[in-house]
């Protein structure tokens, strides 16, 4: 059995730490806490637990992040953050992969599920490099959304991290750091492109997002993950611009670069919903539906693209062209994957009016 130390940097986390610290304990072998500043309790708390160190906070996670790396002393090391947990269910299989694993891996794949639905089933899933090998010698890159390349023998596997947001992070920090950086002069890569680009649109800035996802994708080492979502962040900036057929080709752009996903199908039919373009909003639903869901890829995966909405988008547009029975089957079939989804219940309302010749406003996405 490998041994492994938990690596994690926090700030005024005594909400959650605690909730976090409990869920691995049983997993971990020495657990490090460096505290890049807290104004609570979050340093006691960590001492409850293991060693905690202090780290001046610089404006850079990967410079805090490689600091707790030094800290630790077994074979493996393992990071979360503080309003991270990992599951009963994927602590068994964690213990279980703990057991398997030979000193051989140098990076262990785990899905890390960030959204979920109400009751409680992840939506949005990617795998992050969770598990690293100390000797291997690994090192965390870039000041904002920091990252390790994954190298060596790396393996998949399916002991997932949770992410349980319970407060609101600073909306503004993460622009501020990549807005000094490139005052200072420096240049970003193409993942810090890419962020920054994220960064801008979601402070709807949209004219200056725009630009910076073309000059990202004009980047020959962007990952094409990345990219792909690009393509469709891209396409959000140009909607809420009223560009809706640039937003369109740049979707459509995305499909040069991997076989589509679901995602980029689902906001290609919504756009042609909107304009009235049934049979093409239709094409693209059913396309959802036949593309592969493909978590290993390291991508980032929302779930309910692949099934529940196009579903209920293909319920619209059958409902809208008449074939009523047709568009209550497609309503059955996105109960089939959220079977407690309120639009489900409102559609079939919908349709048991129709039956009764007395239609409501319209169904429900």
């Amino acid at each position: 059995m490998v041994t492994i130390s938990l690596c994690m940097i926090v700030k005024d986390e005594e909400a959650v730490l605690a909730r976090c610290l409990d869920s691995v304990r049983e997993i971990t072998d020495e657990i490090v806490v460096v505290d890049t500043g807290s104004a609570d309790r979050t340093r006691q708390i960590a001492a409850e637990y293991g060693r905690v160190f202090d780290f001046a906070w610089c404006d850079d996670f990967s410079a805090a992040r490689n600091f707790s790396f030094e800290q630790a002393e077994k074979e493996y090391i393992l990071w979360l953050d503080a309003d991270d947990v990992i599951a009963p269910e994927d602590r068994e299989r964690f213990l279980a992969l703990k057991e398997r694993m030979d000193g051989t891996e140098d990076v262990v794949m785990l899905p890390y599920h960030t959204a979920f639905d109400e009751q409680g089933r992840p939506t949005f899933t990617y795998y992050r490099e969770r598990l690293l090998r100390r000797g291997a010698g690994f090192r965390w890159q870039g000041a904002v959304h920091e990252c390790i390349a994954p190298a060596g023998k790396i393996v998949y596997e399916d002991a997932a991290v949770q992410h349980r947001k319970e407060k609101q992070e600073d909306s503004g920090r993460n622009l501020r750091i990549y807005e000094h950086l490139m005052e200072k002069g420096e240049i970003l890569d193409a993942r810090g492109a890419f962020y920054y680009a994220r960064e801008l649109m979601a402070h709807r800035r949209y004219e200056q997002a725009v630009q910076a996802f073309h000059a990202f994708l004009a980047m020959p080492d962007g990952w094409v993950e990345n990219k792909i979502e690009a393509c469709r962040n891209l396409a959000d900036c140009l909607s809420a611009l009223k560009r809706r057929e640039d937003a369109k080709q740049a979707l459509v752009r995305s499909f040069a670069m991997d076989i589509p996903r679901g995602e980029t199908c689902c906001a290609l039919a919504a756009l042609e919903l909107e304009d009235g373009r049934l049979p093409q909003a239709e094409f693209w639903y059913k396309t959802a539906l036949e593309v592969p869901c493909n978590t290993e890829g390291g991508g980032f995966v929302h779930q309910p693209y692949y099934g529940y909405i196009p579903c209920l988008g293909m319920c619209i547009c059958c409902d809208r062209q008449g074939r009523h029975e047709e568009a209550a089957i497609w309503n059955e079939r996105a109960a089939m994957f959220q079977p407690e989804s309120p639009a489900v219940a409102y559609n079939r309302r919908y349709f048991v009016c129709r039956s009764g010749t007395v239609a409501e406003s319209g169904l429900n996405s």
